[in-house]
C-alpha cells in the first residue's frame, strides 16, 4: 500500500513539475508576442491577461508570473479565430497541454478514468506561413466539419479547439482507437492528421478535463508522425481487457519506450488497421 501511494505521489509530482515548466514556457512566449503587436496587447488587456496600465508604458514584462490558464485560453481562442498564425508564435503543443492542466479550485473533485486524444495537422504552421491566415481559417473550419461526426459516432466529444489542434474525450479506449484511425483516414488533403491517445485518471467537468493523463496524451501527440495514431501501452492493455483481447480490424505495433518532454519515459505503440 505504501509503495503504491509513493508511486502515485511521484507521478503527481512529475505531472505538477511538467505543468509548471509548460506554464513558464508559454508565459515567456506570450510576453514576447504581446510586446510585438499592439492588436494582441489590446486583446490581452480585454480578457484580463495583462494590466491595461502596461499598454501606456510597455516596458518590462506584461506579467511577472505565469498567467492563469483560463486567461491564456480566452486570449488565444479570440485571437486565433482571426489569426491562426498566433499559435505558431506561441507553440501549439505546449498550449494543448497547458489548456488541459488548469489548476482546479475544487480540491474535493474525484478523478475518474477517461480516454483522452489530441490531434493536430502536421505542417499547419508552414501552411499558415505560406498561404496566410485567411486560408488557414478556411482549412481549420473544414477540418472541424470533418472531425465532429466521426467523434460523435464513437460516443466521444470535442473538449477543446485551438487552431488546428483538438482535444477529444471518449467513454472507452476502443472507441478512441477506432475514432483515431477513422480521423487519420478522413483527413488527408492538404495536410495529414496525427493523433495521440492515453487513458488515465482525470477530473472531468462539463467543459474541461484536468489531470496528468491529459498532459501525457498531449506529449504523445508530439511524438506522433503525420497520418498515424500513437497510443500508450495503458490504452492497449485497456482495449485488451474491454474487447476480450481483440479489437476487430485493428493491430497494435511493438511497444517502444519514449522520453516525453517533462515526463518519465512512457511505452507507446502505433495502431494500424489490419487489412
Amino acid at each position: 500500500m505504501e509503495r503504491a501511494r509513493s508511486a502515485s505521489e511521484q507521478a503527481r509530482a512529475a505531472g505538477e513539475s511538467a505543468v509548471a515548466s509548460i506554464r513558464r514556457s508559454v508565459s515567456e512566449r506570450l510576453a514576447d508576442l504581446i510586446r510585438s503587436d499592439p492588436e494582441w496587447a489590446a486583446q490581452a488587456a480585454e480578457v484580463g491577461l495583462i494590466d491595461r496600465t502596461w499598454l501606456d508604458d510597455p516596458t518590462g514584462r506584461p506579467f511577472r508570473t505565469a498567467p492563469p490558464a483560463e486567461m491564456v485560453e480566452r486570449f488565444l481562442e479570440r485571437t486565433s479565430e482571426r489569426r491562426p498564425s498566433v499559435l505558431a508564435s506561441v507553440g501549439l503543443n505546449a498550449l494543448q497541454a497547458l489548456s488541459l492542466v488548469r489548476a482546479t479550485s475544487d480540491e474535493d473533485a474525484v478523478p475518474v478514468e477517461v480516454t483522452v486524444m489530441f490531434t493536430d495537422l502536421e505542417g499547419f504552421t508552414r501552411y499558415t506561413a505560406e498561404h496566410g491566415d485567411e486560408a488557414a481559417v478556411a482549412l481549420v473550419s473544414e477540418h472541424q466539419r470533418q472531425v465532429g461526426p466521426i467523434v460523435r459516432s464513437r460516443g466521444g466529444r470535442i473538449v477543446k479547439r485551438m487552431g488546428d489542434g483538438l482535444m477529444l474525450a471518449f467513454p472507452a479506449p476502443e472507441a478512441a482507437v477506432l475514432a483515431g484511425l477513422e480521423l487519420v483516414d478522413a483527413v488527408e488533403v492538404p495536410l495529414r492528421l496525427r493523433a495521440g491517445i492515453h487513458i488515465g485518471e482525470a477530473v472531468v467537468t462539463h467543459d474541461d478535463i484536468v489531470g496528468h493523463a491529459v498532459n501525457v496524451a498531449a506529449r504523445i501527440t508530439e511524438e506522433t508522425q503525420a497520418g498515424t495514431v500513437l497510443v500508450s501501452v495503458d490504452v492497449r492493455e485497456a482495449v485488451s481487457r474491454e474487447a476480450d483481447g481483440v479489437l476487430r480490424g485493428v493491430t497494435f505495433g511493438r511497444a517502444r519506450r519514449y522520453k516525453l518532454k517533462g515526463l518519465e519515459p512512457v511505452s507507446l505503440c502505433r495502431v494500424e488497421r489490419e487489412w
